[in-house]
């Protein structure tokens, strides 16, 4: 803060060194912020200065409290929470250091990020803090990759139909293949927040349902005036909402990457076994279908896969620095395909990878035309398991623990929580959006 705005401000109250309990400290705390809520009052437009002084006495205090709140909150690592629970949970049990459901909805409200004031900072900045302990993120990862109730409610529809719609999204169970056809219709496929909990339902069922073997990602076909009749893979994250602030950061940013991706990747926890170093998760191997192209989200979920086929022309490409955030879990796990190089060109150059291509093809499997897709589908997802079943997963745990253990993919969380809140509110990204998007120019 520059020294003429801080000699025209109102003064914060001082915030102390939290070094107590925890008790003792949260009751400093709430103290602490009445106060200073009441002086922000008084700043008028020079407030935002001052919220992130708060917010960095927040920070202090979850570097030093963190784990006994997460203890607290989860009955000392024995009660599952996803991330939403947890963060809202914390939200009413310790006032004011992290927002109530009410306050989020109120700035959603809004509908313009940029007229957000970063309630949501405090719960990526609180959720990297848990995630950085390895005892606690350990267990809030295993958490996040038990099955979600919707899906436990919608299996027996699923088990004795083979086929259940959750809004524009469908999965489907044909001999022992699981295909979920991923659908946004009005957005090309793009995700937002409904479009990727569909989607991590229908992952959940595959994951679920004992008589499927192999996991199949498609995208649906569309309707649209510029792509008529035609499959779409995945259009990244949608941007008009981003832009008129619906995109969540926890349910959409944070839970995306511990539960749809981290579940394609790793499969199902099992109770009571967090601590558990044997890879004893509930998995099977996926394949992914592009059509068209995988931008951004979609290119992050190739990441994860088994294997990939596309149609000749298909690209896949990570967008980001029109975007101005992290695309995700991509920075850890694409340089593993890619290389680093690579992964430095998609990331800050806007690279795209096209199928067939020599650099496509460390993505990329297999290129097979339209009207070949389906005979490749079944060629290739009955090779993924032509050793049998139990042999193709105990493989892919084998391939995984040496390429992503649990400590890496922890800390890797850690700091994209925290630091993807900080680019979900700067300034450039709603910059980046007006000139590569045009948003205004959109419709919700």
């Amino acid at each position: 803060m520059n020294s003429a705005l801080q000699s025209r401000l109102p003064s914060l109250p001082k915030s102390g060194r939290f070094n107590a309990t925890l008790a003792q400290d949260s009751k400093a705390a709430q103290e602490y912020l009445a106060q200073a809520a009441r002086t922000i009052e008084c700043a008028g437009t020079d407030r935002a200065a001052l919220n992130q002084s708060i917010r960095e006495t927040k920070e202090a205090f979850f570097r030093r409290h963190a784990v006994a709140m997460y203890d607290a909150l989860t009955e000392n690592c024995t009660l599952p929470l996803r991330v939403s629970e947890l963060v809202y949970s914390a939200g009413k049990h310790f006032p004011g250091l992290l927002p109530t459901r009410k306050q989020i909805d109120a700035e959603r409200a809004l509908k313009k990020q940029i007229a957000k004031e970063g309630l949501e900072i405090d719960q990526g900045v609180f959720v990297a803090h848990v995630l950085a302990d390895e005892r606690c993120g350990t267990h809030l990862i295993h958490a996040m990759l038990r099955p979600k109730r919707d899906a436990e409610e919608l299996l027996p529809e699923f088990k004795r139909n083979g086929r259940v719609s959750i809004g524009d999204t469908t999965v489907e169970r044909k001999n022992n293949i699981g295909t979920v056809t991923h659908g946004n219709k009005a957005f090309l496929n793009a995700e937002d927040d409904d479009a990727m909990a569909a989607m991590e339902t229908a992952v959940d069922l595959v994951l679920l349902d004992d008589r499927i073997q192999v996991g199949v990602l498609r995208g649906g076909v569309l309707q649209h005036p510029k792509y008529p009749g035609k499959r779409i893979f995945n259009a990244g994250i949608n941007l008009t909402h981003l832009y008129y602030g619906q995109i969540s950061f926890i349910e959409f940013i944070i839970e995306r990457e511990l539960g749809l991706l981290n579940k394609i990747y790793r499969g199902h926890s099992q109770p009571d076994r967090h601590g558990d170093q044997l890879e004893d998760v509930i998995e099977k191997p996926w394949l992914a279908v592009v059509d068209s192209f995988a931008i951004g989200g979609g290119c992050q979920l190739l990441c994860v896969m088994d294997r990939v086929i596309a149609e000749p022309g298909a690209y896949f490409n990570l967008p980001a620095s029109k975007e101005g955030f992290i695309p995700g879990s991509a920075n850890l796990r694409l340089p593993r395909l890619a290389g680093i190089q690579g992964a430095r060109h998609g990331i800050f150059f806007e690279k795209k990878f096209y199928a067939g291509t020599p650099e496509g093809m460390q993505i990329c499997d297999e290129v097979v035309e339209a009207t070949d897709m389906d005979a490749a589908i079944e060629r290739n997802t009955k090779q993924m398991v032509a050793a049998g079943f139990t042999s193709t997963i105990s493989n892919r745990k084998a391939l995984r623990v040496g390429q992503e253990p649990w400590d890496v993919y922890r800390r890797y969380m850690a700091v994209y929580s925290r630091q993807q809140s900080f680019c979900f509110y700067d300034q450039a990204l709603i910059s980046n959006l007006e000139h590569s998007w045009q948003p205004q120019t959109r419709h919700m």
